[in-house]
């Protein structure tokens, strides 16, 4: 009988950027797990560590992954028979690297564990945990919400136990290290990368994940690529706004290392937009900043559509959402915003336009979300608006 899997694919992948450099940038005797909700079958896992954006080198002590002890998995399809694993069942299985229970990744770099032998059904949720005993540069990771992600940081070593303290453990959004997930699954699954900024590490690519469980589309992998902040064609080098990550030139070349990648949406440059203020209120956001269209436009086209075509990938563009009532708004910024995305919307650079613009702005005002889409701070959707942003990918994407 032929073998049923065939080849690797992300399963599961977030960017890695500079975290927030507030006053404690170390840890010690810490423990991270992260619950990661399986959408495909498969016999192998390995996994993708990284240190971009660290500037010492970081040591993983000890790495396992095991089923869930806990029923964690909220995008269960409910016809699956799967159940979570038990306390008494859970069963750690270590992540080697070269055969060795740890390992070293040196600052500005990233690496791959070995594949691990590891029978996963599609819809149920394995926990990755990893230990760091010494002192640890805490630099390189991304914060990423929405109703599939987050996980849990522990004082001390419990890698291994099916749960733990309450009193020594804190949930957390950040993702640190951890950068993607492959599987050795069947032939016929593929990976959808979404790339972008806060718009996007927030929760439409979860809402997509869940769509796609709902209706069948199971032969996808939504697998995010976005920091909070990160415009195409600049970056911040001051340590207030660090954590704004990585410039698309950057950052695209990177973050396409996705096994198994088919398509890319790309919803990314309202931060190129509304950033730049003048050194007269901020010395590190000056005018010269300001982009035009045409700027955007170029960029998008140089080091975003040219990579992927290298790659053999698909592109589809995503139009920027509306910014009315945004603190730096003005009609200057809402016209190059308006501007590029006509181009995104038309440009026959694209395989085609996921217009998120249209699925969230109001119809009395297109300035401006609809009633009940806007956040509050007239720049990030609500969830309401992140579900409306997801249900308006175009099928042909997730066939």
């Amino acid at each position: 009988m032929p073998e049923k899997f065939s080849k690797w694919v992300a399963c599961w992948g977030n960017a890695t950027s500079i975290t927030d450099r507030k006053e404690a940038t170390y840890a010690k005797d810490l423990t991270l797990r992260y619950p990661i909700r399986a959408c495909f079958s498969g016999s192998k896992l390995r996994f993708h560590f990284s240190n971009l954006t660290g500037t010492e080198s970081v040591q993983i002590s000890e790495a396992y992954v095991a089923k869930s002890a806990q029923s964690t998995n909220t995008a269960q399809s409910s016809t699956t028979s799967e159940k979570p694993a038990s306390i008494s069942a859970y069963s750690p299985c270590a992540i080697t690297f070269g055969g060795r229970a740890s390992a070293t990744i040196p600052a500005g770099e990233e690496i791959l564990s070995d594949e691990i032998a590891f029978d996963v059904t599609a819809g149920e949720t394995f926990d990755v945990s990893l230990y760091f005993a010494d002192f640890t540069q805490m630099n390189a990771g991304t914060a990423i919400t929405g109703p599939l992600s987050g996980g849990k940081y522990s004082y001390g070593n419990f890698a291994k136990s099916a749960t733990l303290p309450d009193d020594l453990t804190r949930k957390t959004n950040w993702i640190y290290f951890l950068n993607t997930i492959d599987i050795f699954t069947e032939e016929k699954n593929f990976a959808l990368v979404c790339f972008g900024d806060s718009i996007t590490a927030q929760d439409w690519p979860d809402y997509l994940t869940l769509r796609c469980a709902r209706e069948g589309f199971n032969n996808v992998a939504i697998i995010r690529r976005a920091v909070s902040g990160t415009r195409i064609l600049r970056e911040y080098s001051c340590i207030t706004y660090a954590a704004y990550g990585l410039k698309g030139a950057t950052r695209f070349p990177i973050e396409m290392n996705v096994a198994g990648a088919r398509t890319v949406i790309v919803q990314h440059g309202i931060n190129d937009i509304i950033h730049p203020v003048g050194i007269e209120v901020n010395k590190f956001r000056p005018w010269s900043d300001m982009p035009t269209a045409d700027d955007l436009i170029n960029g998008v086209r140089s080091l975003y559509i040219t990579h992927a075509r290298k790659l053999g990938l698909k592109i589809y563009s995503g139009t920027l959402l509306p910014i009315y009532g945004w603190r730096t708004y003005n009609e200057n910024r809402d016209i190059i915003r308006t501007a590029f995305n006509e181009w995104l919307r038309t440009a026959p650079d694209f395989d085609g336009c996921v217009d998120f613009d249209k699925a969230v702005r109001g119809h009395d005002d297109p300035k401006a979300f609809a009633a009940g889409f806007d956040s509050g701070d007239h720049l990030h959707p609500s969830a309401k608006a992140y579900e409306a942003m997801a249900e308006c990918v175009p099928e042909e994407l997730l066939k």
